[in-house]
């Protein structure tokens, strides 16, 4: 499931080091020889941070705050109408800047008393198992790097935007941070490589992609919806499912495109109760006969 945004951009190493991320066939930043070079430098830095570290200092460029201005300025009004309340108290919490790309030491510094939570540098896409396990030790695994400027409201994959502005506002909020820790300690209990892919299948769509039923109507709190500025106008418009443990266990996804199906929640209380229920008590087992209900229900069995 995790195959095509890792075909997209993998990040190879060379015979000095030095990291060497591969933009796939149709990215933005392929034929800019600058932006690649960037890339390349902010992976090699992200790659050689320890633990215990601070993470690394970026240096960012006028073009790359002007990226995070446009994106932050283009998704003000787009959060007020579409997010949850959840979300809007996490991100009143945080007080992001809106004109400038903030350090994740700063950040970190600013989550942790209010929810224990820490970025770490990434480099890329991280190993499943790496970066679910980290969860549950109130570590989330970033990136650092900005999409390309040619087209600030778009990324084929996860961006500092999309750590910063999706999740480090669900960060700030315990109530998000509860679950993101229980999927950690989810994904350290479960042995399999299916339980572990199913465990990241709910997370995809809850913390990644979900969408709640409120009384004015359906909100995302997901954030990959919440940090995509045309996601987040389109989510409504894709096929909407009840929150449905087994049938997001065998939901296919692609990671670079829109996601065309949704498991929405009567209330973000239904997904603390039954997502965080189900990572709090999961293991494989009991994910295997989930899944079995799940595969017996679709056939008609």
């Amino acid at each position: 499931m995790f195959e095509e945004g890792q075909y997209f951009a993998p990040v190879v190493a060379r015979t000095d080091g030095t990291l060497a991320v591969q933009l796939g066939e149709g990215h933005p930043g392929l034929n800019d020889p600058e932006y690649r070079e960037r890339r390349d430098l902010l992976a090699t830095q992200a790659d050689r941070w320890s633990a215990g570290e601070p993470a690394p200092h970026v240096e960012y460029t006028d073009e790359e705050h002007e990226v995070w201005r446009v994106v932050c300025e283009d998704l003000r009004d787009k959060h007020r109408a579409y997010a949850c309340g959840e979300f809007l108290d996490g991100k009143e919490a945080l007080q992001l800047p809106d004109d400038h790309v903030p350090q994740l030491e700063d950040l970190s510094d600013r989550i942790e008393p209010m929810t224990g939570f820490r970025y770490r540098p990434a480099a890329g896409l991280v190993p499943l198992r790496e970066f679910y396990g980290a969860l549950a030790e109130r570590a989330f695994w970033a990136t650092q790097y900005v999409r390309h400027h040619s087209v600030p409201l778009y990324t084929p994959e996860p961006d500092v935007l999309h750590e910063v502005v999706g999740h480090g506002n669900t960060l700030a909020d315990s109530r998000f941070t509860e679950l993101y820790a229980a999927a950690g300690a989810a994904a350290r209990r479960v042995e399999s490589t299916e339980a572990l892919e199913f465990v990241s299948k709910v997370f995809w769509f809850t913390l990644e992609f979900g969408v709640v039923h409120e009384p004015d109507g359906l909100k995302a709190y997901g954030a990959g919806i919440l940090s995509s500025p045309g996601e987040i106008e389109e989510f409504r418009g894709m096929t909407i499912h009840p929150l449905d443990l087994a049938a997001m266990g065998r939901q296919t996804y692609d990671i670079t495109r829109y996601q065309e199906v949704l498991f929405a929640a009567r209330s973000f209380a239904e997904v603390q109760d039954v997502v965080g229920g189900f990572w709090t008590d999961c293991d494989d087992d009991s994910i295997a006969a989930l899944s079995a209900a799940g595969t017996a229900s679709s056939t008609g069995r």
